[in-house]
């Protein structure tokens, strides 16, 4: 009878390995504070000043973007011409959509590095991003450009965690304040805001401001970062994450609000988005999404009654 007993030990020893690796995991993919997050979510009243993610539903699922061979990453939304815009980062090019997720243009991007990221700041301006090198590139686009040298355009190099190989991935823009929101993906995870970038006044002296929130950074309980939005009527930040299959809100103080599923049975999605890369919202509060492989989503919230 003591033979049998000995191995006792033994297993507790395997059984407080295996909780130690799925804490670890649970940390890994930051599951507690998810679920701390939902938890609190049930017991207090959603905040009036919400955006209120959860309510969104799915109205147009996974259409093929036609014509595409590369990938599409990011998303922004054009008032002005109430089209959108993506980027491809193999053969770059700046491609606009319709709001059903058909190509209007395609212009080449030349020097372009490695884009990630593309963000509407005012009417035929846009910046984009080049990853690997940290570049925020300014560009100016007519309704005849057919191609885009980057050797031409107004660029600046951020050159912060240069070491890590993973870079800038998502772009938002606060009309009113003047920041541009940037979000680097993972390794870690941090969204800069930046002021005097683009150059928007020429009477005044050329000086950039770099800043980021730690507080709020430590707060998301997501994985990494795909794609950002700036709302411009809450003065909320969407972040979107591919690995968490999650779109997250927070409101000014940098607090997450509500949250967004990707995974299939929610939001009315019949199959899990499969690599979310780029998020967008129009006047209206329509949300649009991308991902790979070239597929398109609407989200729209019902009427309230």
């Amino acid at each position: 009878m003591r033979r049998l007993a000995r191995p006792k030990p033994l297993i507790l020893m395997f059984l407080a390995i295996a909780l130690s690796v799925l804490v670890a995991f649970g940390q890994y993919l930051r599951l507690f504070e998810r679920a701390w997050f939902n938890m609190h979510t049930l017991w207090q009243p959603e905040s009036t000043q919400s955006i209120g993610l959860d309510r969104y539903q799915v109205t147009l699922e996974a259409r093929v973007i036609e014509g595409l061979d590369d990938d599409v990453s990011a998303l922004t939304f054009d008032p002005v011409r109430k089209s959108l815009f993506t980027v491809t980062n193999k053969n770059s090019e700046l491609i606009e959509l319709s709001l059903d997720g058909r190509i209007i243009r395609r212009v080449a991007l030349v020097g372009f590095g490695d884009p990630e990221a593309v963000e509407f700041i005012s009417a035929d301006t846009y910046v984009i991003t080049d990853e690997r090198t940290q570049r925020l590139i300014k560009i100016h686009l007519e309704q005849d450009t057919t191609f885009l040298d980057a050797q031409d355009a107004e660029q600046i190099t951020l050159g912060v965690h240069m070491s890590s190989n993973k870079g800038f991935e998502g772009l938002a823009y606060d009309s009113v304040g003047k920041r541009l929101f940037v979000a680097k993906e993972r390794d870690p995870m941090l969204i800069y805001e930046v002021q005097g970038f683009p150059h928007y006044n020429p009477e005044k002296s050329y000086a950039v401001h770099v800043v980021n929130n730690p507080k709020r950074d430590a707060g998301m309980f997501v994985r990494d970062l795909s794609s950002l939005q700036y709302d411009e009527r809450s003065g909320h930040l969407l972040a979107l994450s591919d690995e968490s299959r999650l779109i997250l809100e927070l409101d000014v103080d940098g607090r997450p609000l509500s949250t967004m599923s990707l995974s299939k049975g929610r939001q009315g999605l019949q199959k899990t988005v499969p690599q979310a890369e780029g998020i967008a919202m129009d006047d209206d509060g329509t949300m649009y999404l991308v991902s790979e492989p070239n597929l398109f989503y609407v989200f729209k919230q019902p009427p309230q009654p």
